[in-house]
């Protein structure tokens, strides 16, 4: 049932970005159509993950990366919502601190519960290394806005009359993907030290787990 919910909450988002895409083509707006068939080649990463490489992504996040792909670059850039919603911008940089450290941290465990590589890393280290990996990756796309915008005279920074270098915005989109970032790795510390919990990180990682034994064959004691 809640499968069923998620796949289709996720085709309702491609089938927007389908309809804007059309709607631009019509309207010959061909840069916003541009970016809304790259929003939705972008969309379809989980799809494509599942059938060329057979990794299954848990249908809640799968849709929260949908949803959080949608909201940065269909509402925010194409319709303005960066904005219209003073708070647009600080909310976004919040769920992308959370859903890159839930990456970085399956990207870790996969590594540590792999019989193949020997290694075997204590669960500060993995939350700590999926803390560092979510704010590395928050501060690659700050430079890439600040690439973006000197090179095509962008506005991704969103500099203001009182900061006309975007310096501040950088400022906090980095202390929010901080602060999401935390949130994870707390979370995640918490999983690998106590079992039995029913977080939603518990339960997307269990998923995972379970979806694709291949990638994590235990390591014999």
């Amino acid at each position: 049932m809640a499968l069923g919910m998620h796949r289709r909450l996720s085709f309702l988002l491609q089938t927007i970005l389908f309809i804007e895409l059309i709607i631009s083509v019509w309207r010959g707006q061909w840069a916003a159509a541009l970016i809304t068939a790259t929003i939705m080649l972008l969309t379809l990463a989980p799809l494509l993950m599942r059938k060329r490489l057979g990794v299954f992504i848990p249908p809640e996040f799968e849709l929260m990366a949908i949803g959080f792909i949608f909201a940065t670059l269909f509402l925010g850039e194409i319709q303005g919502y960066y904005t219209r919603f003073w708070w647009w911008d600080i909310a976004l940089h919040t769920s992308s601190g959370v859903l890159l450290g839930i990456i970085g941290f399956l990207l870790v465990h996969i590594l540590n519960e792999t019989e193949q590589i020997d290694i075997h890393m204590k669960p500060g280290f993995v939350a700590f290394f999926a803390f560092l990996f979510a704010v590395g990756l928050g501060a690659i796309w700050e430079i890439f806005e600040f690439t973006m915008d000197q090179v095509f005279g962008l506005d991704m920074q969103k500099a203001m009359l009182n900061d006309p270098s975007g310096l501040t915005d950088t400022m906090w989109d980095l202390i929010v993907d901080t602060l999401g970032a935390l949130v994870i790795s707390l979370m995640g510390y918490g999983y690998l030290k106590t079992a039995g919990n029913t977080s939603f990180l518990e339960r997307w990682i269990d998923a995972f787990v379970e979806a694709n034994p291949k990638m994590f064959n235990k390591k014999s004691s």
